[in-house]
């Protein structure tokens, strides 16, 4: 099974993109969806945006990566 995490575009360039991960940042390919915006919520596997997804989608996605994190923790 893959599992996809929901990240902010933040900066664009030519092949890669820096996206918000839960607060944290990171650089990610965009070989995939070279259509991608600053703004836009993408799905990033494995170092790759692999789609663009909406905002509510990742913001209730965020939520749910929250709550694993938060039990992992406790």
């Amino acid at each position: 099974m893959c599992v996809g995490v929901p990240a902010k575009v933040i900066e664009k360039h030519e092949y890669t993109a820096v996206v918000d991960v839960m607060g944290s940042q990171t650089t990610v390919g965009i070989i995939f969806i070279p259509e991608v915006e600053i703004g836009d919520y993408v799905i990033v596997h494995a170092g790759q945006a692999m789609s663009i997804v909406d905002e509510e989608y990742a913001k209730v996605s965020v939520e749910e990566w929250r709550k694993l994190v938060d039990a992992r923790n406790s």
